[in-house]
């Protein structure tokens, strides 16, 4: 057992050999009182110092969601509950000596499912091999983490859109007051997240009150790009309130409805939207125009908000694969260009140019793409690939001010998995970071056949970019974004191209070209 004492009080942890090094872990400490009772749909509170010694050797419980389906392969059932779920854990390598790197992670699950205490978050081998202090954090997820009450409860309500950036925002405060106990250096703090989690990395950086907490920030498969309008979010929270049984005038009751209920509420809807688009629902997403979220954040970063954080941010080739393989299709092949110019077309670009992404895609592979094939490219590049390289084009506009540095990369090693159809798909490069290849949520994709070598390079780059800001390592000779717009290829054998699959950005930027500052 391992106890300490922090600002926040004293904790109990436990310790672990971790690949010979042994690492201390803290799970389950409460950074937030709990947000339930009068705490529901508000932002959240600090936690109370405690009194007495904290148990901190089982991990909390997830915040409130509902079970994926499907769960992912070797995924094991979450255990929730309001009470409690603003936790975070710390795996470190000792707690003395000079203040180690930080590096706060925030999970994915389209703001809907997720938890610090997943098998794949583990943080131990990756704080054992980096020299860091890793920190997972659980935030309200779904309809207690997003929905919009502004205009239904008024005064105290009016930021309830954001309430899971205000969560990771308060947990960030605590890491700050509270790290160096546990050997972190608070002034070197790195926020890394994957899917939902880079998007709300993406927000955060459009946060006014995020600036100061973190120094530096990693998106896997992340945007800038995922909130709502103010009416929008209306009109979902609508469309929930309908499914609770409820309207405006008896709004006030979602504060003293069951959990469960406000869960059943949120399935229907996911229902609802899973019949109207191909892609993965997203029924809650911040919201812009609020206290918080006043101007959409490309916008602030555009404008040089946060410009001194240094950046890295990269996304898989086949993020949409997942989409497109474990969906079938209602008609065959024939269907998949009617959907991919959907989908296109939901993301802005106009039905006539539909045809102006497939001759773009063509010149990148060299030969004309097939049905599926340009369905996943078309979910790939709306979602995830081109949001990064707006943000990629607004963060080089910022750096004319003298603006963090900033690292591009794009992973491409293929699962085994369904015959190779998954390809580089989204989320695969989450085992390479943490160093999980064996894991078993990891072997359905990995097969036993992931290089470990890449692994051992992306985690290093982690690292190396969290105490330095600069990823290049032992094996990866990594140059600045730049004007070149040179990019990691993480693959087999990790190598710099400039500007890859670079006609169907020069596409995306002549239909919706970055504002003018």
């Amino acid at each position: 057992m391992t106890r300490l004492s922090t600002p926040a009080g004293s904790v109990r942890g436990s310790s672990l050999d971790a690949d010979g090094t042994t690492i201390h872990r803290f799970l389950g400490i409460p950074y937030a009182a709990p947000p339930s009772g009068a705490n529901r749909f508000r932002p959240p509170v600090p936690a109370a110092p405690w009194a007495g010694v904290l148990d901190c050797t089982a991990a909390g419980p997830a915040a409130p969601q509902n079970p994926e389906n499907p769960a992912p392969p070797g995924a094991r059932p979450r255990t929730w509950s309001e009470e409690g779920c603003l936790n975070l854990n710390i795996w470190t390598p000792a707690t003395d000596g000079p203040g180690r790197p930080v590096m706060v992670w925030i999970h994915g699950g389209a703001y809907l499912s997720g938890a610090n205490s997943d098998g794949m978050y583990d943080g131990a081998r990756l704080a054992a091999a980096a020299g860091v202090v890793l920190v997972s954090i659980n935030y309200r997820l779904g309809a207690l983490g997003f929905l919009h009450l502004a205009d239904l409860l008024g005064q105290g309500y009016e930021d309830s859109s954001n309430l899971a950036l205000l969560d990771q925002l308060e947990a960030l405060r605590w890491v700050r007051r509270n790290i160096a106990a546990f050997g972190g250096d608070p002034d070197n703090v790195t926020v890394f997240g994957e899917s939902a989690g880079a998007a709300a990395i993406g927000t955060l950086l459009g946060m006014p009150a995020s600036e100061g907490l973190f120094r530096r920030a990693i998106m896997q498969s992340g945007t800038v790009e995922r909130y709502r309008r103010p009416e929008e979010s209306a009109r979902v929270s609508a469309g929930f309130l309908g499914l609770c049984g409820l309207d405006g005038p008896t709004a006030k009751e979602l504060l003293t409805l069951p959990v469960e209920r406000l869960l059943e509420a949120q399935a229907a809807l996911e229902r609802q939207l899973a019949a109207k688009t191909f892609a993965v629902p997203l029924p809650f997403q911040p919201t812009v125009g609020t206290p918080s979220l006043p101007v959409p954040p490309l916008d602030s970063v555009h404008a040089g908000l946060n410009s001194g954080v240094d950046l890295l941010i990269g996304t898989n080739l086949n993020e949409g694969s997942f989409a497109v393989e474990m969906r079938p299709a209602a008609a065959g092949d024939p269907d998949y260009p009617d959907r991919a110019a959907a989908v296109l077309a939901s993301a802005g670009v106009p039905s006539a140019d539909a045809s102006g992404y497939t001759e773009a895609l063509t010149r990148v592979l060299s030969r004309q793409p097939g049905g599926k094939e340009l369905l996943e490219a078309a979910i790939a590049d709306t979602v995830y690939r081109q949001p990064s390289n707006r943000l990629l084009a607004a963060r080089q506009e910022a750096a004319r001010n003298g603006a963090g540095k900033t690292f591009a990369y794009l992973f491409t090693w293929r699962s085994p998995a369904m015959g190779g159809k998954l390809g580089a798909c989204h989320a695969l490069d989450i085992p390479f970071v943490f160093r999980h290849l064996d894991a078993p949520e990891a072997a359905f994709l990995t097969r036993g056949m992931a290089p470990q070598s890449l692994s051992d390079a992306m985690s290093g780059a982690w690292a190396a970019f969290a105490a330095t800001g600069n990823p290049a390592s032992a094996g990866l000779d990594w140059p600045g974004f730049g004007a070149a717009r040179s990019t990691m290829v993480l693959d087999d054998n990790a190598r710099v191209e400039e500007d890859p699959r670079g006609e169907i950005r020069e596409f995306f930027e002549g239909v919706r070209p970055l504002p003018a500052r």
